[in-house]
């Protein structure tokens, strides 16, 4: 998946200003406590970035964009609004 592909999916870009290597991931919260995100700058391997849950014990991966984007719609139409 592209970096512009994962903004198109509404991710915000988050920055680590505070080491001496400086990087970006973004993320995308569903709900209070299930929040997608993105592997960082500094790890990205070809170009390809991939989208997690975050704060799994194993981590739950995915690296195509029409299938996080499917994911995504459908987690969402299921967030109970009050």
């Amino acid at each position: 998946m592209t970096e512009r592909e994962i903004q198109l999916l509404g991710f915000e870009k988050n920055e680590d200003n505070g080491g001496v290597d400086q990087f970006y991931y973004y993320t995308k919260d569903i709900t209070r406590g299930l929040t997608f995100i993105t592997n960082a700058s500094d790890e990205i391997v070809d170009g390809e970035w991939y989208v997690e849950f975050f704060d799994t014990e194993i981590p739950v991966r995915y690296c195509e964009f029409d299938r996080v984007k499917s994911l995504i719609d459908l987690l969402e139409s299921g967030v109970v609004k009050e």
